[in-house]
């Protein structure tokens, strides 16, 4: 069997236009594992609502961050791409989950080399039913309907791997290594609350409630909460970063239910407001640089921590193309290619 990998990440409009924003925000949002309410319900919003108000938003928010190259996202995604190839022996193709650069078309350059053993690489350290899950459901689909003689075989969520959190520990490290920082914020992506405990294969333990995410569980496997608490005390642990020097918070939330908290932006205004003169701040559930931490963070949440009072302002960029996560891929893809056992 020839094998071959489809790395995959979230996506990005083709430019920065209310008409191409608007056709990117409608594949993405009307995912029933990003919104996942009922269809009608589910229409009703997106397509009666949020794509008559939101795309001349986001689209203004995108030309703030588009790069002469493109979308920030699909250049860093391209760059890791390439130069994950040149340390491989396998075909290395790249898609994305929403967008044109489609998962379809990432199988389909793979089955052309003759691939017939595909390792699906979702670009996400934590599992979410909005990120890792949509990727591999869409996949299986895919595969059934167009590609039924290819295997796939999926990476689980790597987010607790001591070789990954050496990596980004290491980053962290090297771009504050002159930052008198006082606080290290670590911002992750916001879910609603009802992800969290429909992602719970127990069915009982995610309760949100402060313990549940310590107590040790099988729904750890699959709880992005726990995950994304567990990235940060590992990071702050290889750092020795003091107690009350770092906190956890989460960022992007959409409508009215209750997501993940604390929120980042309003955390940021606190830590201004108590008087923080200087924070950084790492994104670690992106491994790429795109709107939520280019625009979101590293403008709005400069311009919030500014009007509060605080001075410097430090973000952490994603691990992107940093040689050492090639390296890491490159290790965690050779030893699938030639034992065949889990990845990471």
């Amino acid at each position: 069997m020839k094998k071959g990998i489809l790395l995959v990440n979230l996506g990005s409009p083709d430019s920065p236009t209310p008409k191409d924003v608007k056709k990117y925000l409608g594949e993405f949002l009307m995912d029933e594992r990003v919104i996942d309410i009922p269809l009608v319900a589910r229409t009703a919003l997106v397509k009666g609502i949020i794509l008559n108000t939101r795309p001349k938003q986001s689209a203004a928010a995108y030309k703030k961050i588009w790069w002469d190259e493109g979308s920030p996202l699909i250049v860093l995604s391209e760059r890791l791409q390439k130069k994950l190839q040149q340390q491989v022996d396998y075909p290395v193709a790249l898609a994305m989950r929403y967008g044109s650069m489609t998962i379809k078309k990432g199988l389909q350059e793979l089955v052309d080399q003759a691939v017939d053993e595909v390792l699906l690489f979702p670009l996400y350290p934590q599992f979410a039913m909005a990120t890792t899950e949509t990727i591999t459901v869409l996949a299986e689909e895919l595969r059934q309907q167009f590609f039924p003689n290819l295997k796939i075989e999926s990476v689980p969520a790597f987010y607790n791997k001591p070789d990954y959190i050496e990596v980004l520990s290491k980053s962290v490290k090297t771009h504050l290594e002159d930052n008198n920082y006082e606080h290290l914020l670590f911002s992750y992506h916001g879910v609603p609350e009802r992800h969290i405990r429909k992602s719970d294969i127990t069915k009982s333990h995610c309760k949100i409630d402060g313990s549940c995410c310590i107590t040790p569980s099988k729904a750890h496997e699959f709880c992005y909460r726990h995950q994304c608490l567990e990235v940060t005390r590992l990071v702050a642990e290889a750092l020795q970063l003091k107690e009350g020097t770092y906190s956890t918070s989460f960022q992007s939330r959409l409508g009215f239910d209750p997501w993940l908290q604390p929120y980042t932006d309003r955390t940021i205004e606190r830590l201004g407001k108590k008087g923080i003169k200087n924070m950084a701040i790492v994104t670690p559930a992106f491994v790429s640089d795109c709107l939520e931490t280019l625009e979101e963070i590293a403008m709005e949440g400069q311009e919030i921590f500014h009007e509060m009072g605080g001075k410097e302002f430090t973000t952490v960029p994603c691990l992107n193309d940093n040689d050492d996560w090639v390296a890491l891929l490159a290790k965690w893809i050779n030893k699938w290619a030639k034992t065949s056992v889990e990845v990471v």
